[in-house]
């Protein structure tokens, strides 16, 4: 089994630069040279004034043998989330493709960031896990996303809920189906203090279930993440018995056998 896809990737990386074709043609080498084929931007909410969808159309027409798809990220940023939320509303119909992400809890910094695991210590963690998912219920009610990324963000320390999981999320999962929204495969886990993939095994079955599409990713915030750990995910994709990932345009969903 082949992926051939990367949904969740950041050009701009974590500050805001301005897209140009010198800067997002090495994601089309890198992506060509590991057999992935259609590629989403997805670049923070915060930095969508780097955004240039005249730069991706001249990107297409330089690799037409790829396929990139204008996306974006959108947070929960309690400073610049309305900001973004404006933005996307604005520019809908100009976007294929837009993940919807919960990276605060109650402070101004995002607990996903090295050095924040903090904000867990001394607290109850099933507390945390309940108001992260209610986060990710108000992003995937919102109407203005296709997808939610890195669905158990809220374990990236390695801090696990003493609840069942099912019991956790499956409110959370009931309503991604009743919206209509896929959920990512994602490999950044691997690459962080939890060592696992996003979502846990048990969320992917769990979603399967229940019927909801997967994208995959790598979460890559350099060309040279793209792809990353994919042969891993595959083994836990068979594991999981999925055989079909989703990929968009216009935000129109098109599932693909693998």
């Amino acid at each position: 089994m082949q992926l051939f896809s990367d949904y969740h990737t950041h050009p701009q990386a974590h500050r805001l630069q301005r897209y140009t074709f010198e800067l997002l043609q090495p994601w089309a080498e890198s992506a060509r040279s590991k057999g992935l084929r259609d590629i989403a931007f997805t670049d923070h909410d915060r930095y969508h004034e780097g955004i240039d969808f005249a730069a991706i159309e001249a990107l297409r027409a330089r690799n037409p043998d790829l396929r990139f798809c204008a996306g974006i990220e959108l947070d929960n940023d309690p400073v610049t989330g309305g900001t973004g939320r404006r933005w996307v509303e604005a520019n809908w119909s100009r976007l294929d493709f837009v993940l919807g992400s919960v990276h605060y809890l109650s402070a101004a910094e995002m607990f996903d960031s090295t050095g924040q695991a903090h904000q867990f210590e001394g607290r109850r963690i099933d507390d945390l896990y309940a108001d992260y998912f209610r986060r990710i219920r108000e992003m995937a009610a919102s109407g203005l996303v296709d997808c939610l990324s890195h669905l158990d963000l809220i374990k990236i320390h390695g801090f696990r809920s003493e609840s069942p999981v099912a019991g956790l999320i499956a409110e959370t999962l009931a309503l991604i189906k009743e919206k209509d929204l896929a959920i990512e495969l994602s490999t950044a886990g691997w690459r962080k203090p939890v060592g696992e993939q996003y979502p846990s095994v048990e969320v992917i079955r769990l979603a399967k279930a229940a019927g909801i599409p997967f994208t995959v990713a790598s979460d890559a915030h350099s060309h040279v993440q793209q792809g990353e750990n994919y042969a891993r995910l595959v083994q836990v994709m068979q594991e999981c018995g999925i055989h079909e990932v989703c990929v968009f345009e216009n935000h129109r969903r098109l599932v693909v056998a693998l």
